[in-house]
């Protein structure tokens, strides 16, 4: 038997998960990590935080393995939570300020500098990602800003920049090996779609010296090899990095143009396979899937806020088992009597892009209860894919004909049957709460010889359940124009 041991560093959660070869789950731990919010809009974590969340989960997972299983590890893959970005010193190994997570906005006034200086078509043309604070590039300029002589020294070599899987794998080999891989490197904003590596002139305009930058490899490679940890031996090669939401694509067997999957998470990310880059027009990103021998590529919608909204519910009514009681607590109702809530708590992402829009809540009245707002929290998500689908839909030029979904809040009946309900597609749902480590498990697998190609991957058996849409077009089209309502509210300026 040879085993892939995943690791999936998340936003809300770490967790190290032992493959099989026939994509079973053997066995897991998991640790949670907490996420700071120092000022509005800014969210942070520790660096040391999330390796230390990781490297504990390696060792729990092994350490209760039996010997024969300890053995059977072949290869590492990791998958990451993306545009998060460090900066850390490459002689101490210490982070050199705080992890910028995705959903900060703290560069907003850099982007609005970017964009007065008429340079959104140009980046985006370069990149396929929309000016704004998400990518990590900006991040990164924050950062050297913060470090004094930041700048300096990561010209000089002496400071490396990264985003998780890199500073993952830099732990992983013992400060050996300073990689990223495509997938990583695309949402960047300093990645060239058309030459599959950094860019001078995105480099220049973002000031982010090269010489601090990782080795870009492919998703599925050789990226070197572990030092011991607990248990486990040193010598296992890392044979894959990818992140989290090309990993679920991968995971779902989603190779073809036509398919969708959405991953709910914290937020979530909409991806649609393309057999060239194909640029948007309605906010969309272009990125890359994957890629093995060659560059995969992919239309892309980022929400920034779903699973969180949920997080959010829970805080506000000081719930237990928030995704349990959301869900009774919106089924006990039969609509939101024309409540809506948009989720904009850190702005908004696809395809709207207003990062200074804040949440609202409309439509009350002094019938509204706790139970309509938890629909409308749960609609929201719904809404919220449904803007990226019919975007994305029209750029790719072609109709898609399912969702495919993933993710935490996937795993809410409810959500997801009005979700096919308000898109009027099929939502195929996997059963399993795994996908992205297991989708990164096969990459590293091809890498090794666990499977011989995609076919193979795709012929794996999966646990699947499907929603069909059961709502009447009138009130589809009622429903969705509500929330456009609602929308234009949240981004309307004086």
């Amino acid at each position: 038997m040879r085993t892939i041991l995943a690791i999936d560093q998340g936003t809300t959660n770490t967790k190290a998960l032992l493959v099989d070869e026939t994509g079973r789950v053997l066995a897991r731990a998991s640790r949670p990590v907490q996420i700071s919010y120092p000022r509005p809009a800014w969210v942070e974590q520790d660096g040391w935080m999330l390796w230390n969340t990781t490297r504990d989960c390696i060792i729990e997972l092994v350490d209760n393995l039996s010997e024969e299983l300890r053995s059977s590890v072949t290869a590492i893959a990791v998958t990451n939570q993306r545009e998060t970005v460090l900066v850390w010193d490459r002689k101490t190994g210490e982070p050199a300020g705080p992890a910028i997570i995705w959903q900060c906005r703290r560069t907003s006034p850099f982007c609005d500098e970017l964009r007065a200086r008429g340079l959104d078509r140009r980046i985006t043309r370069l990149t396929g990602l929309t000016i704004d604070p998400m990518p990590s590039g900006s991040k990164a300029r924050w950062l050297l800003d913060s470090i004094m002589d930041g700048h300096k020294r990561a010209a000089s070599g002496e400071l490396a920049i990264g985003t998780v899987d890199s500073w993952i794998l830099w732990n992983l080999t013992g400060g050996k090996v300073h990689a990223t891989d495509t997938s990583n490197a695309s949402r960047t904003q300093l990645f060239n779609l058309e030459t599959a590596a950094w860019d001078p002139e995105l480099l220049d305009l973002f000031g982010i010296p090269a010489a601090a930058l990782p080795e870009i490899k492919h998703s599925s490679a050789y990226y070197g090899e572990t030092v011991p940890l607990g248990k486990l031996p040193g010598g296992i090669p890392v044979t894959s990095l990818v992140g989290d939401s090309h990993a679920a694509l991968f995971g779902h067997a989603g190779f073809e143009p036509g398919m969708v999957k959405a991953t709910y998470g914290t937020g979530t990310s909409l991806m649609s396979p393309t057999l060239q880059p194909v640029f948007s027009s309605r906010g969309i990103s272009t990125t890359v899937a994957y890629s093995r021998q060659r560059v995969r590529y992919a239309l892309e919608g980022n929400i920034l806020v779903t699973g969180s909204a949920v997080q959010w519910f829970g805080q506000l009514f000081g719930l237990q088992d928030t995704g349990k009681k959301i869900e009774e607590l919106a089924t006990s109702v039969d609509s939101t009597d024309g409540v809506y809530l948009v989720p904009a708590f850190v702005g908004l992402g696809a395809p709207h892009w207003k990062d200074r829009a804040r949440g609202n809540i409309s439509g009350l009245t002094r019938g509204s209860s706790m139970a309509h707002i938890a629909r409308a929290t749960l609609e929201a998500i719904a809404y919220e894919v449904r803007d990226v689908f019919d975007a994305m839909e029209s750029d790719s030029g072609a109709p898609l004909q399912k969702l495919l979904a993933d993710g935490g809040a996937s795993q809410n009946t409810f959500l997801m049957q009005f979700q096919a309900d308000i898109l009027g597609r099929p939502v195929q749902r996997n059963l399993s709460s795994d996908i992205a480590p297991v989708g990164a498990a096969y990459l590293a697998g091809l890498e090794v010889g666990i499977w011989k190609d995609e076919a193979e991957i795709a012929a794996l058996p999966r646990q699947v359940d499907l929603f069909e849409p059961k709502m009447d077009e009138s009130t589809r089209k009622g429903l969705y124009s509500g929330w456009k309502d609602a929308i234009a509210r949240t981004v309307y300026q004086p």
